[in-house]
């Protein structure tokens, strides 16, 4: 059942590893089906050793439909993103080490997008929320309280989690989140002061909607859409 869905999670995983946002067995991904069956990969297995058989199949409520696997610790926190977000049909959960560092500066309740790749993939600035325990629910319960319209939060002391319309929009914002976090802590530990440049509102708006445009199948971006704003 499902079974080029299956191949393209553990595709997807596979890049997880490359892109080091996570180590060892750390981490899930789970995709809501067009007929409502939830694919969840298995608890503590590395994804390059996964196969199709070791994906689990259920329903939104937990109810195993097909695997014999046991499912991510947390499946709870996904089942309730998806039962609360029926928009949502994709959740990934990483340790990602660059964007979980930011939840360890003092004061901070967001991570204000500061390159453009940012504002593109997690659709504006990313929410950091409270701490949560690795397993629990309230994973699920902070990310669907602070992720409004866009695709990514800090879980604070934890990792991140990202959600899509499908399985490579929530990619794309959990590689790229990364990549901003690494660009952010480079540029604060080379300020004399730890200050860094900023992109305003109407910046991070506009490359939001430029990225509307982006890939095969779409529109050539707007020349007014991407002129220069101070």
């Amino acid at each position: 059942m499902f079974s080029e869905m299956k191949k393209e999670i553990i595709e997807a995983g596979m890049m997880l590893d490359r892109y080091e946002l996570v180590s060892l067995t750390c981490g899930n991904l789970s995709v809501r089906m067009p007929s409502g069956e939830i694919l969840v990969t298995p608890s503590g297995m590395m994804y390059e050793k996964m196969v199709e058989d070791d994906m689990i199949v259920m329903d939104l409520d937990g109810k195993v439909i097909e695997g014999t696997r046991k499912p991510s610790s947390d499946t709870p926190a996904i089942l309730h993103i998806l039962r609360e977000r029926p928009d949502i049909n994709a959740v990934i959960h990483t340790h990602q080490p660059y964007a979980t560092a930011i939840s360890l500066i003092p004061g901070l309740t967001e991570f204000r997008v500061c390159i453009t790749a940012l504002a593109n993939a997690a659709g504006g600035n990313v929410p950091i929320t409270p701490y949560s325990a690795a397993g629990s629910i309230d994973m699920g319960v902070d990310t669907v309280k602070y992720i409004g319209n866009g695709h990514a939060v800090i879980l604070s002391q934890h990792g991140v989690m990202t959600c899509g319309k499908d399985l490579n929009q929530a990619l794309y914002a959990a590689v790229y989140l990364e990549e901003a976090a690494k660009c952010y802590l480079a540029a604060r530990a080379a300020s004399p002061n730890g200050e860094t440049k900023q992109m305003s509102d109407a910046q991070i708006q506009q490359m939001v909607d430029v990225f509307s445009y982006y890939g095969q199948g779409t529109a050539t971006i707007p020349e007014d859409l991407v002129k220069r704003l101070d």
